[in-house]
């Protein structure tokens, strides 16, 4: 056996670590394992069936929009749907996570610190100073919102914005005038110096090439029709891009780079918890009767009229909320904490909106505790081939009946990885253009009423950098920047640990990096906070999945 990478939680030693691979080397052929034959073949025959769902994930470029000028790109999710909000006493656009309403047969939208007018919702928008007093009471909510999450936001919102409204999956590349190109050492790549955006240009073929949500795509032009590119066809220069230079980041979408690899082994480490089996509790509502939907080549079905995540299999209900497992007898509860995790779950293909519930897991169970986990596939972070991407690529038809319901995009929020924090989106969005929650259905003001970005409640972080037009992850050049430290990334609880957002729950964070340390400086690799109590890794993450309910004598 050749251990060739090993990460384990906890802050441990770049030696203690390779002592332990050593050893794991050394004893591995005196290591007495039995594992019965049809359960081995059982474990082969559902992983390859998974890595067949995998390839399903969707690399369709979406509608890419290309502007000269400081733009946002406002996304609502089909026609405008317009509903009273009662807690702001004005009509508001539903589908979307902007603060878009009407009032006085007009159409009003905040960000940053300007309003902006327009005769319909699709635009088109311009800035306007003449507001009413009820909608700068709205201004001041989504600037307390803004503060809150983003110290640094301030830099950003001055600008005075080009306003583009897509109706359908888009995503905005945009440049500080016309392109600019500076050149990367020891490589046939420019890249665009006058962009937040990662557009390139391989001069032997002269095609652009621009990454968005992890995928890569190419073009003559930048305003053109963009082409999938797969990370293991680019030009070879790319995986030559120097470590330390303004554009390293982007090596985590290159195959075969270390960068990659490293994401590769994050989308694979859990973040755990210890479930209380009493206290912890779910609340699943539906806009009317409950009604479901089958699910292609299983035997679930899924319901979609709810935010929440239920699927229907052998007579009972499941749900996952905020990464824990639930089930009942009833699609409306009540619900109790599952001890079981239905094995067709891991089946479910990615062109269905609750792809994500097989991320969740269940390893282990007591007469009070259940252990779950969540890999970032939960969270919307997905192995395409040998590289990650994020979303699945394919729309999803939301709900819209009394209540809008949104289902996760991977469209239209300038989505950009990187090994600290892994998604985040776009700066251009910190200075408070999104809206906290219609309060949709039963839930209250402030709640992310589900799905944007995938599980209820949760939003990626916000990533800003004052050094826009260039600056690296790796090489620590001014990445992420405020008056006290060298770095700022924004969050406020939107990524990272879902398992905060709930009660009855004993969970640590599970810590990407240590933002003190660099393996691209020769320093130790990153640390991870771990939890004993409540860490509980299996390496088999499907072995709940084929109990049929009979995995437990505490059921």
């Amino acid at each position: 056996m050749k251990i060739t990478s090993i990460k384990l939680p906890g802050d441990i030693s770049d030696e203690s670590l390779e002592a332990l691979g050593n050893d794991l080397e050394n004893n591995s052929s005196t290591l007495d394992i039995e594992i019965p034959l049809n359960e081995l073949q059982s474990s082969l025959e559902l992983n390859n069936q998974q890595k067949d769902l995998a390839g399903q994930i969707s690399n369709k470029a979406p509608r890419v929009i290309y502007s000269t000028s400081p733009s946002i790109l406002v996304v609502i999710d089909g026609e405008p749907k317009i509903q009273q909000n009662a807690k702001w006493g004005v009509e508001a656009v539903v589908n979307t996570p902007f603060t878009l309403v009407k009032s006085g047969g007009s159409y009003y939208l905040h960000g940053g610190k300007h309003w902006y007018v327009a005769p319909s919702a699709k635009g088109p928008f311009s800035m306007t100073t003449t507001v009413s007093s009820q909608l700068r009471k709205i201004e001041e909510q989504s600037k307390a919102e803004a503060s809150s999450e983003n110290d640094a936001a301030e830099k950003d919102e001055n600008t005075i914005y080009k306003i583009i409204v897509s109706t359908q999956p888009a995503e905005l590349i945009q440049t500080n005038g016309e392109a600019k190109f500076a050149s990367l050492e020891n490589t046939g790549l420019l890249y665009v110096s006058n962009s937040s955006d990662d557009i390139f240009m391989d001069v032997d073929s002269q095609n652009y090439y621009v990454l968005i949500s992890g995928r890569w795509y190419h073009s003559k032009t930048l305003s053109g029709n963009w082409e999938y590119a797969a990370s293991d066809r680019l030009p070879d220069d790319f995986a030559k891009i120097p470590e330390g230079s303004p554009k390293d980041h982007v090596l985590a979408s290159i195959a075969g780079t270390d960068a990659a690899t490293d994401a590769l082994q994050e989308a694979a480490v859990p973040q755990t918890a210890k479930v209380d089996r009493k206290s912890t509790q779910a609340e699943v509502t539906y806009d009317g009767e409950p009604q479901f939907q089958d699910i292609d080549g299983t035997e679930l079905d899924y319901a979609v009229n709810t935010p929440a995540s239920v699927i229907r299999w052998r007579g009972r209900y499941y749900s996952v909320d905020n990464g824990v497992w639930f089930e009942s007898g009833r699609a409306t509860g009540p619900w109790v904490v599952s001890v079981n995790r239905p094995y067709a779950v891991a089946l479910i293909p990615p062109s269905y909106p609750v792809y994500h519930m097989k991320y969740v897991y269940i390893y282990d169970v007591s007469p009070d505790y259940v252990y779950m986990g969540y890999t970032p596939g939960y969270l919307n972070t997905f192995v395409y081939g040998p590289t990650v991407v994020y979303g699945t690529g394919y729309y999803y038809r939301p709900w819209f009946g009394t209540h809008y319901y949104a289902r996760p995009y991977t469209w239209g929020f300038n989505v950009r990885y990187n090994p600290w924090i892994g998604w985040g989106i776009g700066y251009h969005y910190s200075s408070g253009w999104f809206n906290a929650g219609f309060g949709i259905g039963h839930r209250p003001w402030g709640y992310w009423s589900g799905g944007w970005w995938g599980p209820r409640s949760y939003r990626p972080a916000y990533c800003w950098s004052p050094n826009r037009y260039g600056g690296s992850y790796y090489g620590r050049n001014t990445v992420y920047y405020n008056r006290s430290r060298n770095y700022n990334i924004v969050n406020r609880n939107y990524s990272g640990n879902i398992y905060r957002n709930r009660g009855g729950i004993v969970s640590r964070d599970y810590r990407r990096a240590d933002f003190n340390n660099d393996r691209y400086r020769n320093n130790r690799n990153p640390s991870w906070s771990a939890n004993r109590s409540n860490n509980r890794y299996n390496d088999n993450r499907y072995s709940d999945n084929r109990n049929d309910n009979r995995n437990s004598r505490y059921n």
